[in-house]
């Protein structure tokens, strides 16, 4: 019996300016915020999560899901506690993205960022190629410990270098006494669509990165 299908079912969505909306849901979940795929609510009363996915991404739901139940067990990553066709409940994480730690002036220390690192090679050793990893997905809980979220192109083959751009940014630029450990959130958002267009002096060759690891 799917115990939370009909608090996913009275999520509702419309169309606003080419993008998907939420519109409607039941009252006992709480609106924690959305992406490029999905809205995400905290059910009241429990320490869940529901990931709801657009009407054009449902088929997420499946391979998020799947990626999840590869990891489970694993200390950094929620666990799954169900799935259906457009949508995932799983551990509610309470802390803070790398991304809002940098906005609101959150120190992130080097054993964070080594504590990352080992949850993505551990997510390797199961066959994983995690991808897509960026400051909003990575976590520091209220507990201190690091915890990744949206895992949804954990099996992508294409070779993907974010997190060892962002470690590489990280030694070279936030560890220095001059960066600056708080910026605005137009300043963040800025230099992320810098980095995308391979702007910013972060980007590590492959044969490093090869290397490296």
């Amino acid at each position: 019996m799917k115990r939370y299908k009909h608090l996913a079912q009275s999520v509702q969505f419309r169309r606003k300016k080419g993008m998907w909306k939420p519109s409607m849901h039941d009252g006992r979940l709480l609106y924690e915020g959305e992406g490029r795929s999905a809205v995400v609510y905290r059910i009241q009363g429990t320490n869940k999560a529901l990931k709801v996915f657009y009407p054009d991404k449902v088929y997420i739901a499946k391979e998020e899901a799947e990626i999840y139940r590869l990891l489970s067990g694993l200390p950094n990553y929620p666990e799954l506690h169900e799935s259906g066709e457009m949508y995932i409940v799983i551990d509610w994480i309470d802390g803070k993205t790398l991304f809002q730690c940098l906005e609101e002036g959150i120190a992130i220390s080097e054993e964070l960022v080594q504590e990352a690192d080992l949850a993505l090679q551990a997510a390797r050793k199961r066959g994983l190629n995690p991808s897509d990893v960026h400051l909003r997905n990575i976590m520091i809980t209220r507990e201190g410990r690091i915890a990744l979220i949206d895992v949804a192109r954990f099996r992508q083959t294409k070779d993907c270098v974010n997190w060892e751009d962002i470690k590489h940014a990280y030694t070279q630029f936030y560890t220095k006494p001059f960066f600056p450990k708080r910026m605005p959130k137009w300043l963040l958002n800025m230099i992320g669509i810098m980095y995308k267009k391979r702007l910013l002096p972060v980007h590590r060759k492959k044969t490093e990165i090869i290397q490296h690891l």
